[in-house]
């Protein structure tokens, strides 16, 4: 990409988990400001309506981010349709929450799969097409990555891998003229936010947080951030910009919310109970009951 004004107009950008919630919002905004938009998810009618939704040229194609075959081959049809990805935003991701010992180990393995093997799938099926554009990823991570929270652990895990994993492919790819940025993202409105705030214990937990760290930004502001990002090619992008403060005390953060946990988990217990959430939102639920009929071949619906 250049420093025109105007750098994605012309360009293919692709973002994953573009069927709902932020990654439709990035999708749009990227339409926006002159991207062609593939967008890959697991809800085919939903990432349709997305599309349609583009001020652009978009297409979109159901694929399950962790299924290396399919998301090659949406690659391979990206290319061919499209012209050669100049951005891959990494967005596809799942949650759920309670007690890790009551969770289910199968959704607890999936949310990892998900958010962190599929960014790893989602970067090998692209970077082929990044190098030829001297092209930019952008990984999606989360407040998360910088402390972790009780009742919380497979996601937390797989926010802290993955912002491990964009720092690794930063330095691996440098000198091959690929950019690589990490968002860091607080409480975004979206199905899924709105859900964690349906669960009373997950609901508790957050009312506990200080005022600015519980405070929910509205999508389309968090994707225009996060798109003035991708044209700058900038390592990193925080929403809201005080999250960068977390990074010099970091290292403190788990003693602190460990504290705070020992007092509060207990109260929680006797007032609400602590029970496992399940998949949380629609984008959750859809992925974890399977996607569409079809979803794991890659099939591609025109605009």
């Amino acid at each position: 990409m250049t420093a025109a004004s105007e750098p994605l107009r012309g360009r293919t950008a692709v973002v994953t988990g573009a069927a709902r919630g932020l990654g439709a919002a990035v999708a749009r905004e990227l339409s926006q400001r002159g991207a062609s938009v593939a967008l890959a998810g697991r809800e085919g009618s939903a990432l349709a309506a997305v599309r349609d939704s583009l001020d652009g040229p978009g297409r979109c194609w159901e694929v399950d981010v962790t299924d290396e075959g399919a998301m090659r081959r949406v690659a391979r049809d990206v290319r061919a349709e499209m012209g050669p990805a100049s951005v891959v935003v990494a967005n596809a991701g799942i949650a759920e929450g309670g007690p890790f010992e009551m969770t289910d180990p199968s959704l607890w393995r999936r949310v990892i799969e998900v958010n962190l093997i599929g960014s790893a799938v989602t970067a090998r099926s692209f970077i082929g097409q990044l190098r030829a554009t001297h092209g930019y990823y952008l990984q999606i991570a989360s407040m998360a990555s910088l402390g972790a929270a009780p009742m919380m652990s497979a996601y937390c895990a797989s926010k802290a891998g993955v912002e491990s994993f964009a720092h690794a492919l930063r330095a691996e790819y440098a000198h091959q003229g690929v950019g690589v940025g990490i968002a860091y993202l607080g409480w975004i409105d979206t199905d899924m936010v709105r859900d964690v705030d349906d669960r009373p214990v997950l609901r508790e937990l957050r009312a506990r947080m200080p005022r600015p760290a519980r405070r929910v930004h509205p999508a389309p502001e968090v994707a225009a951030r996060m798109v003035r990002t991708v044209e700058r090619r900038n390592p990193a992008v925080y929403v809201p910009s005080w999250l960068r403060a977390g990074q010099p005390v970091r290292a403190a953060l788990p003693l602190i919310v460990t504290f705070l946990s020992r007092r509060e988990l207990p109260r929680l217990a006797r007032r609400t109970g602590l029970e496992p959430t399940g998949p949380l939102g629609p984008g959750g639920r859809a992925d974890v009951e399977g996607g569409a009929a079809g979803t794991a071949g890659g099939r591609n619906s025109r605009r």
